[in-house]
């Protein structure tokens, strides 16, 4: 049975599933019925951050234009454009044994694409979760719902995955940001044009 986290919560991984090398981060949200005239596009990223907590390279910026690390560690599975239907609406596999050494933080954030030109937020955007599963398996190990009510964000940190000695774990995060993409970039050391 999966492990639910609450906001702030911290997990051990690899401690906790012995020989687990795969995962599969799944993403997903539902939109209000909030009308702003446009449809909604909520796009996932990972952020691959060595110590200083900022990317090396933007090859270390994984999402939609960017779907694979060199390092073949992290795999974007395709964006999503309307989010409809059950289940994840996007997915990241995370090779835990091809992770470069220098690579000590994988943050996971989602984002609204073109969310000022089309007046949306995240305060129009429910049931937000990050799971993580046993891509050889498919069991779902653990779980973070994010309760929060945010209204004028539009991007928000889900979660991160952080190394700990040898160990990999989990923190469920949930923070909200305005200033979408960009301003995630910029906190993370992205340059933009």
């Amino acid at each position: 049975m999966p492990v639910s986290l609450s906001k702030g919560q911290k997990i051990s991984l690899t401690k906790n599933n012995p020989g687990l090398k795969k995962v599969i981060v799944g993403l997903g949200w539902d939109v209000n019925l909030f009308d702003t005239g446009a449809a909604f596009d909520l796009d996932s990223c990972a952020f691959l951050l060595t110590d200083s907590g900022k990317v090396s390279k933007p090859e270390d910026f994984v999402f939609y234009g960017n779907l694979n690390h060199p390092s073949g560690a992290v795999t974007h599975l395709g964006d999503n454009l309307t989010g409809a239907g059950d289940g994840d609406d996007e997915q990241i596999t995370i090779d835990l044994s091809q992770i470069p050494a220098e690579i000590t933080r994988i943050a996971f954030t989602v984002t609204i694409h073109e969310a000022e030109q089309r007046r949306q937020n995240f305060g129009q955007v429910n049931n937000s979760f990050i799971r993580l599963c046993n891509e050889e398996t498919g069991e779902e190990i653990l779980r973070y719902d994010l309760g929060e009510d945010f209204s004028i964000e539009t991007a928000v940190v889900f979660a991160e995955l952080y190394k700990h000695g040898s160990e990999w774990k989990f923190n469920a995060i949930g923070s909200g940001y305005q200033g979408g993409l960009a301003a995630l970039c910029g906190s993370y050391g992205v340059d933009v044009e």
